[in-house]
């Protein structure tokens, strides 16, 4: 009888599991701080394997205040950031989250992030299943920083 409840439970769990790991996000980092910067970014490789199209609509971390999402656009010779109201994923397929690109931006810091760090990201889908993965705190190149957003 106890093997019977526990092959009961296993199979109403799986669809829960199966459901998670049809998601999944890749190299993770949060820009580290740059001198001076009030502001930071999270960028992640965000996969998605179920043969439906996801639709993040919102992001948190604990380490900032406010989060939103981002796109950077060309407006005649001019690039510009603007918050975006969601970010799709494809069905069986990936969006990248990059620097000059979509992006998770990360405003009013509760303490400056810093190179070795990491910090908790949970993003939450239009039908409001969340994800949340770990972004280790890198530092930045060179000329890829937008602290005066």
């Amino acid at each position: 009888m106890k093997l019977k409840a526990i092959a009961l439970a296993a199979l109403l769990v799986s669809p829960l599991v199966s459901a998670k790991m049809d998601l999944m996000a890749h190299h993770p980092y949060a820009r580290a701080m740059a001198p001076g910067a009030v502001n930071s970014a999270v960028f992640v490789e965000l996969m998605n394997r179920s043969d439906n199209m996801r639709t993040i609509v919102a992001a948190e971390t604990p380490a900032a205040g406010k989060v939103e999402l981002h796109d950077v656009i060309k407006e005649g010779d001019v690039m510009k950031m603007r918050q975006v109201d969601s970010i799709e994923i494809p069905a069986k397929g990936k969006t990248v989250l990059k620097p000059g690109s979509l992006h998770i931006m990360l405003f009013d810091l509760k303490a400056p992030l810093n190179e070795g760090e990491q910090i908790d990201v949970t993003v939450t889908f239009a039908n409001g299943e969340k994800m949340t993965f770990q972004a280790p705190v890198k530092k930045v190149m060179k000329g890829m920083q937008h602290s005066g957003h």
